[in-house]
């Protein structure tokens, strides 16, 4: 699980103008660093229109649809930060986007994971606030 999040996929100071751009800009990171193809990007938006991936605390956790299994080569997570926030509907704003893909069964741990890091508002401030990827890393290496 040493790969799951690199400094590559962690993009700063972002500024969508829509959620579906941010999910966008987390799904390309997981492309870039070749843990799932393009189709993914896709079953990422079908996921958002079924359910929100907000999950509170200014954090959403964007990720595929079961369908999406099949375009998933590796297991890695992108972090998008996003400052200024990006509406998310009904009122959510999200400043973190953990975009995720998973093989198998290895998203329960990686959304474990990322609940326990997430369910301090801390964490999520410190995230956020941060100025350099490698801030970011350690943050969720602490977590895990």
């Amino acid at each position: 699980m040493n790969n799951v999040l690199t400094a590559e996929k962690i993009m700063m100071n972002a500024k969508p103008s829509s959620k579906e751009e941010a999910i966008r800009l987390a799904g390309e990171l997981l492309v870039k660093a070749g843990h799932v193809n393009g189709a993914y990007l896709e079953k990422m938006q079908e996921r958002e229109q079924l359910a929100t991936t907000y999950i509170g605390s200014g954090v959403a956790i964007p990720h595929g649809t079961n369908e999406a299994k099949q375009e998933i080569r590796s297991t890695g997570i992108s972090v998008v930060q996003v400052p200024d926030g990006v509406d998310f509907g009904e009122g959510n704003t999200a400043y973190l986007l953990i975009g995720i893909a998973a093989v198998g069964d290895e998203h329960l741990e990686v959304l474990s994971n990322i609940a326990v890091i997430c369910s301090e508002e801390e964490n999520v401030t410190r995230a956020v606030q941060a100025k350099t990827p490698e801030e970011i890393i350690s943050l969720f290496a602490e977590g895990v």
